[in-house]
């Protein structure tokens, strides 16, 4: 054992040397600089809902760019870090830091930092780009409107007048705790996936109702808590894929977004290599059941625990807790058979029952009603997250519902510098009618994807989505560098200015083009 300790050492001691060099590199050369303390930063003035991860990197790359911004909270300082502020400390990244880079700032200690390395990165972002007096804690958004000039207003006029409004929610909000039937019997203890800090499950049986990310939760929890035996019980096949960078940054860089006729060949590898003898727990092998459909389960723990007899992956449907109190009455169906088929019916022993069905998804009904019009409702917007009524909101990290390689990575400061372009440059923001057909587009491009055209996407097809919206306007192409890479603001703004002029001749006076092309007034 101590020689196995030694050559890991030997072997990643360089890898994590090299890895700190990269992010010093891209810190030098990415990260805009923090205003100082009291600042005039200019216009325009963005309006941020929610203080989670993503709300707080959009906050320190607009005011790193010099335009202004107000962040608004619904809970307290507490839950500065969004869901990341909520869920257990036994909790960490799944898929590895370089794919989890939310900001070209953030500097991981390693491959997969912890719930408290998390909460501490998105905090020292928030201080770093003196944002505590800009933020708004306790502060639920429960509206936003514009004037009649235009302009965003959050909730009422005491909040101020906003050009522009990111919507920075999440995906997660209060945990999703529902109740089985004869749940009154159950003798043994129950919890929610995001409440096990200070709890135990050492020698004891343990069931986790739900097979996705939230059951990786509950398997952290139970792998160091040392239970006697743990029970996953999942109602559907899900993919599982290892923590391994090189695997996932693979995965991620399928440009289409979705299943093709060589998606079969990471899925067979997978098979082979990574699920090897626990075939059967893998999806059938089926069009509808394919890695580029649905957010895989990113853990190796739950197959080695499958394979050392600690744990077991049943696949079936919950009845309920049985009358005896003392586990849960189950229907155990074989692979391939459909939710709520045949099966066979048994018994699950439990003296904890962890419940990791998810978190309920934080509603975006604040914004206006044209936003939800069908069928032009999130996910189907533009870039996904602009409704096409208002491309001066930007609904980012909020409107995915299935995806790889994508969470939390440099696509916040990219969809953050659109917004900025758009309130920046009248001759930039895209039209309601080109909104609309881009999603037409992209429909018609992925007919056949299982997924939705929308409703996954991986990482690379991201970059492409990004790079064709720029190039296919050429009053973008300025903006190009500002855009993808944060850099070279002002030479865009000047070249804006030089347009204004042309525009309206030598009687130019300060004057704003809105979105719809309307001339109106600064003030």
């Amino acid at each position: 054992m101590g020689i196995t300790n030694l050559l890991q050492q030997l072997f990643s001691g360089p890898i994590v040397f090299l890895y700190q060099i990269l992010q010093w590199v891209l810190d030098k050369i990415f990260s805009p600089i923090p205003p100082p303390p009291h600042a005039n930063l200019k216009r325009p003035k963005i309006a941020i809902i929610g203080a989670g991860l993503t709300g707080v990197s959009a906050a320190s790359h607009c005011v790193g760019h010099g335009f202004d911004c107000r962040i608004f909270e619904a809970g307290p300082r507490k839950n500065l870090g969004g869901i990341w502020s909520k869920v257990n400390n036994t909790s960490g990244l799944q898929i590895h830091s370089v794919m989890y880079r939310f900001h070209p700032s953030v500097k991981w200690k390693g491959g997969y930092p912890s719930r408290q390395q998390i909460v501490e990165q998105i905090t020292e972002l928030w201080e770093r780009y003196g944002l505590e007096g800009k933020t708004h804690f306790e502060t639920p958004v429960e509206k936003v409107y514009q004037d009649a000039h235009g302009r965003w207003i959050i909730n009422n006029l005491s909040n101020g007048r906003f050009d522009g409004v990111i919507a920075a929610v999440g995906t997660c909000g209060d945990p999703k705790m529902p109740t089985l039937p004869g749940q009154e019997n159950f003798k043994g203890e129950i919890y929610h996936s995001s409440e096990l800090d200070g709890k135990t499950a050492k020698g004891k049986n343990v069931v986790i109702i739900g097979g996705g990310a939230s059951a990786v939760e509950a398997l952290e929890f139970v792998t160091k808590s040392q239970a006697a035996h743990t029970d996953i019980l999942a109602r559907s096949e899900k993919w599982i894929i290892p923590r391994n960078p090189v695997v996932d940054v693979l995965l991620a860089l399928n440009i289409f977004g979705s299943e093709t006729l060589l998606s079969w060949i990471p899925e067979y590898i997978l098979r082979i290599f990574f699920y090897r003898d626990l075939h059967d727990l893998s999806p059938p092998k089926n069009f509808q059941n394919g890695i580029f459909t649905e957010t895989p389960m990113v853990n190796p723990d739950v197959l080695d625990l499958v394979r050392s007899g600690k744990a077991s992956w049943l696949r079936g449907d919950i009845l309920g807790y049985s009358s005896s109190g003392t586990g849960i009455t189950f229907n155990q169906r074989s692979k391939g058979v459909p939710k709520n088929g045949p099966g066979t019916e048994k018994l699950i022993e439990a003296d904890i029952v962890i419940m990791a069905t998810g978190y309920k998804r934080p509603t975006l009904k604040f914004l206006p009603q044209e936003c939800f019009q069908e069928p032009y409702q999130p996910p189907n917007w533009y870039l996904q997250v602009f409704p096409p009524a208002h491309p001066e909101i930007c609904c980012n990290n909020c409107t995915y519902v299935n995806a790889i390689g994508t969470v939390g990575n440099y696509h916040i400061g990219i969809y953050t510098r659109f917004l900025l372009m758009y309130l920046s440059d009248p001759l930039t923001p895209p039209r309601t009618y080109w909104m609309k057909k881009w999603v037409d587009m992209t429909r018609t491009i992925k007919a056949f994807a299982p997924g939705g055209a929308l409703d996954f996407f991986t990482y690379s097809e991201l970059i492409y989505w990004f790079v064709f919206t720029i190039v296919i306007n050429p009053f973008r192409w300025k903006w190009a560098a500002f855009v993808l890479f944060g850099i070279g603001k002002d030479l865009p703004l000047r070249v804006v200015e030089e347009e204004k002029k042309l525009m309206d001749g030598d009687l130019f006076t300060e004057v704003k083009m809105d979105s719809r092309g309307t001339h109106h007034d600064e003030y």
